[in-house]
């Protein structure tokens, strides 16, 4: 993988059109370099409620997920905040990624977490939660927490972040994780 762009998997944890989340993950994608390939996946609201009475036969939006995740090198997840913790959504399409059990995905798997929310705190509860939940489905989870609060004013009209710090952050976070990638094929 030395010649080729590591290629990182984003997921934005929204659903709503003028996501700070979906607009971090393009943000990213902007600034990642020729070294890391960022494709954005929209296919979360097509996604149904995580049952084991159809794990063995899922639909095309889940076989649609798990092809997504299994073909890349890396994830990177934005996460919004809803009642301090993950929302339903996302914690339901990593439910169905996480099986089969013991041949998932997900396990192995390089993975950042950015948190992001109008709010002063950036998701932060949110994150750690999505943390958790992802190293308990077998993800290796890199780089330091990254959060962006008052998101409405840190991202500019052109949805690249205002601050040097918070695009220094987002380039740091995005090198640790292709660096995660790439070690797992070394």
């Amino acid at each position: 993988m030395n010649a080729a762009a590591v290629r990182v998997l984003a997921v934005s944890g929204s659903l709503r059109a003028g996501s700070y989340n979906s607009a971090v993950l393009r943000a990213a994608a902007s600034l990642a370099g020729p070294e890391v390939k960022i494709e954005l996946w929209d296919g979360l609201a097509a996604v149904p409620p995580f049952s084991e009475d159809d794990e063995a036969t899922p639909i095309a939006a889940v076989e649609a997920l798990r092809a997504a995740i299994g073909a890349s090198d890396a994830l990177l997840i934005a996460t919004p905040e809803y009642n301090s913790s993950v929302p339903g959504q996302l914690k339901n399409a990593l439910d169905w990624a996480s099986r089969p059990y013991g041949a998932s995905v997900l396990s192995g798997k390089a993975a950042a977490v950015i948190g992001t929310s109008p709010g002063r705190f950036g998701g932060k509860l949110a994150q750690a939660e999505l943390r958790k939940v992802l190293t308990t489905c077998g993800a290796e989870v890199v780089g330091d927490e990254l959060t962006v609060p008052k998101a409405n004013e840190a991202l500019g009209e052109d949805g690249l972040p205002v601050s040097e710090e918070l695009r220094t952050a987002l380039l740091t976070l995005l090198g640790a994780l292709a660096d995660a990638a790439r070690a797992k094929t070394a």
